[in-house]
């Protein structure tokens, strides 16, 4: 009777993996996705498929091997090294940015907390003022597009005045995280890229990921490419200084690696269940820290759900886990032709069935 409950389970499963494989197929062909996605379920199978090109003039193909700009997944990171911090009783998330970097330039310093920064209640000011393709394509993009340390990054950029009341609005900003940043390599002593690579790259093998420089040749990175006009032809993406995302969105990675990052991150090896617990748990906005949590209905069942999603012109990153089902899907693309919101839920609703 067992081996007949298993044998059923396993043939629901294979079902599943197929209806999945065939939507994703189908989607990528009408929308002409180019990346990786990978989707595992909870007793380890796994669905990889590539699709569309990492450097379009030379034709060279996408691979699950094939390395992404991540973009704002950074983030999840940043989190996890935050926590890591907390977890050994070098900082309280309650205590304000001034008592981890006390020179901080602006008034923030004394009434900002680590938390409110974590889940982007600090009322900093964003940095990223560019209102819109139309004014990036016109005035640039001087942050990103010019060379900044992470030091001017924060003296120049991260330090505002604040718009708003501490804990009271949700702002999502690109500032909170270039702070964090800066807390965690001044409590460790070393650069960020340094104690990201020590706490979790190294441990967990992902030696496909990293921080990127505009300065660096990164073996099998995909190139991006955007829209820039309404004339939806594929461009090259405008010039950068990828570093200047530092700990919000600098990242390069693989679905493979990003996959022993959520076995990790869900399995306890990086931070503690209860510390995953506070992590997840919904604020304003239905964001934690770093990442969105909330419930997909799927047939009337509701399910927690855990996103994080990245995008920077042509980068298009998902890192999204059903929690109740253990079911990750990670999604890695360089082209902006999709929602790629919208395809990871319908993705996540498949998988669910």
């Amino acid at each position: 009777m067992v081996a007949m409950i298993c044998l059923l389970c396993s043939a629901h499963l294979f079902a599943q993996t197929r209806a999945v494989r065939d939507f994703v197929d189908q989607y990528a062909d009408a929308h002409h996705y180019s990346g990786s996605i990978l989707v595992q379920w909870h007793d380890g199978s796994q669905l990889v498929r590539s699709y569309g090109l990492a450097n379009i003039p030379f034709r060279v193909a996408n691979t699950p091997q094939t390395r992404f700009k991540i973009a704002s997944v950074t983030k999840l990171f940043t989190s996890v090294l935050i926590l890591q911090l907390v977890e050994q009783g070098r900082i309280d998330l309650d205590q304000p940015i001034k008592t981890y970097l006390p020179d901080y330039p602006g008034e923030a310093g004394s009434k900002v907390t680590i938390q409110q920064l974590l889940n982007h209640t600090s009322g900093l000011p964003s940095f990223d003022a560019i209102i819109d393709q139309a004014t990036a394509l016109r005035e640039g993009m001087p942050i990103y597009q010019l060379p900044h340390t992470s030091d001017q990054l924060l003296a120049q950029f991260s330090a505002g005045k604040l718009v708003s009341t501490p804990g009271e609005k949700f702002n999502y900003n690109n500032a909170d995280y270039v702070v964090l940043g800066k807390i965690i390599t001044r409590l460790c002593g070393q650069p960020y890229e340094q104690v990201l690579k020590e706490r979790i790259l190294d441990p967990l093998h992902m030696t496909d990921s990293g921080v990127l420089h505009h300065g660096d040749i990164v073996d099998r990175l995909a190139d991006s490419y955007w829209f820039p006009d309404d004339n939806k032809v594929l461009s090259r993406e405008l010039p950068v200084y990828p570093e200047n995302w530092y700990a919000a969105g600098a990242m390069y990675s693989t679905t493979g690696d990003l996959l022993k990052f959520a076995h990790a991150l869900f399995g306890g090896q990086l931070i503690a269940p209860a510390t995953l617990d506070r992590m997840i748990k919904p604020g304003l906005d239905e964001y934690g820290d770093g990442l969105w949590s909330y419930q997909l209905t799927v047939k009337g069942v509701r399910h927690p759900v855990i996103k994080r999603p990245g995008l920077i012109m042509g980068t298009q990153a998902q890192f999204f886990h059903v929690m109740d089902r253990d079911i990750t899907i990670i999604m890695l693309g360089n082209t902006s032709v999709i929602d790629s919101d919208a395809l990871v839920e319908d993705i996540a609703k498949r998988a669910i069935q």
